[in-house]
């Protein structure tokens, strides 16, 4: 049988103009399967079909598109460990954080089902007499989605869920470095009583299937989760055109540790928040803000922590940190931390390459302490299994610390204070906070994003999607 996965458009599975070959991050020799690439001309096939295929979707009865979403969060539940072994394979994080992705994906699909079924429009009357004002949602039309590798189904779960419930027509192209993930879940989308075109995947490399949709003038929306730099093109290309735009970007995270923290529960948070997934999160928390008078404590218990957790290959039974995506992002995370030493850092913990019986991109956790906020490891998104440590004096310092960054996705604090965690959940300038909890980890029925250079759009997630994925119509009538 053939390795090769085709591309999906209008309704068929086609070859590429050429393929790449996807491989296991914690053991090079393991080769996951080849995978069709998009030409540019297939990107305009693709919204041609997704143009007509839309019309038809929109105009499907509500109880069809809630057994279509219904009908695929069932399968990627019954089929969870299966996928969640496919995307650990892939991606690297343990096996149980990729099961874990795979059921929160069901999950979307499954609330944005019920969200089908409670599409009510409003009715108001005039300040005219005898004439009464409707407004509705329709649908935003075709979406274009780009989605990142590091939650090679989930973030593309989240997006893609809400434009089929809202009736939209999807055109998917998934991070290159991961398109098994996306293929399994494109293959079950593909099954289901969709119109031909209504949803499509096109794998392939950023410059060419990304840009093509980027600066695509007949799509109608775009949806991006990436790097800042890209971001920025992704904005400036979609508002030359009039294209609906929502990005989510970098972040620059940070839990502070009170004065008054549970430090157990504060090594757990910071350990769950800023190494978790190998810190490969857009939610990491990792700058760790901590209180003079428990930092000595909390470095002691943070690094024991770490030297007790198992790094190795994503499928090993005990596994709790598994290899960076690859080899790229593992030299940019080894040159972070000979940065964070010469900047006046102190390596108290980690910063080496892992050595494991198969060959990988293993690495150590790594911690800093002795860091301050203006140290480059600590303004920019380094994207791996790396903590910095910077001490305060108080929470004025604090919250001044957290807020001096230019991004604003998330923050935390650990707590026993009812009046801190209320000054703090006031002037964080985040667009999520955690009180007593990690950084990493939201729920999907509840808006998500950030401020700043964090986010630009509507929120995703939860009812609030539907600012992103639907237009506003007012209907005037006089009976």
């Amino acid at each position: 049988m053939s390795s090769l996965h085709s591309l999906y458009i209008n309704g068929q599975w086609v070859d590429g103009e050429s393929q790449i070959t996807n491989t296991n991050p914690s053991d090079l020799s393991d080769v996951i399967g080849d995978y069709a690439q998009a030409s540019a001309a297939q990107v305009e096939s693709a919204i041609n079909a997704a143009r007509v295929g839309q019309q038809a979707w929109a105009k499907s009865g509500l109880e069809q598109r809630y057994s279509v979403l219904m009908a695929i969060g069932d399968e990627l539940m019954a089929r969870k460990d299966e996928l969640g072994r496919l995307l650990s394979r892939e991606e690297g994080k343990p096996l149980a954080e990729g099961m874990g992705e795979v059921g929160r994906s069901a999950q979307f699909f499954h609330y944005y089902a019920a969200e089908v079924l409670r599409q009510i429009d409003e009715r108001v009357d005039s300040v005219r007499p005898g004439v009464e004002v409707e407004t509705r949602r329709e649908p935003v039309g075709v979406v274009g989605i780009i989605s990142p590798w590091n939650f090679p189904m989930a973030t593309a779960v989240w997006k893609i869920a809400p434009a089929l419930a809202f009736g939209n027509a999807v055109i998917f192209k998934p991070a290159n470095l991961v398109p098994a993930s996306a293929w399994a879940l494109s293959e079950i989308i593909s099954r289901q009583a969709l119109p031909a075109g209504t949803f499509n995947l096109l794998m392939g490399s950023g410059g060419r299937v990304g840009e093509a949709l980027i600066i695509s003038p007949v799509i109608n929306a775009l949806s991006f989760t990436g790097s800042l730099e890209v971001g920025r093109r992704v904005a400036a290309a979609t508002a030359g055109n009039l294209v609906k735009c929502q990005l989510e970007m970098g972040s620059k995270n940070a839990l502070i540790i009170a004065e008054d923290a549970d430090l157990d529960l504060a090594v757990e948070a910071a350990f769950n928040g800023a190494y978790s997934g190998t810190g490969q999160k857009c939610t990491a928390s990792s700058r760790l803000i901590v209180h003079q008078a428990v930092h000595d404590a909390f470095v002691d218990k943070l690094t024991a922590r770490l030297a007790n957790a198992k790094v190795g290959p994503a499928l090993e039974e005990g596994v709790q940190i598994g290899p960076v995506a690859d080899a790229r992002q593992l030299e940019s995370n080894l040159a972070w931390i000979e940065r964070g030493k010469i900047d006046g850092g102190k390596l108290v913990f980690g910063g080496e390459r892992v050595t494991c019986a198969s060959e990988g991109y293993f690495m150590t956790p790594t911690l800093f302490t002795e860091t301050t906020n203006d140290m480059a490891i600590n303004r920019e998104e380094v994207f791996g299994p790396i903590a910095c440590v910077i001490k305060v004096a108080d929470m004025d310092e604090a919250i001044a610390t957290l807020n001096a960054t230019q991004f604003g996705l998330t923050a935390g604090i650990i707590t026993n204070s009812l009046a801190l965690a209320t000054r703090f959940k006031a002037e964080a300038e985040t667009g999520c906070v955690m009180v007593n909890l990690a950084t990493a980890g939201t729920d999907y029925h509840v808006p998500f994003g950030g401020r700043k250079n964090s986010s630009f759009g509507p929120r995703e997630q939860g009812r609030y999607a539907r600012e992103f994925y639907t237009v506003v119509k007012t209907c005037y009538v006089k009976a």
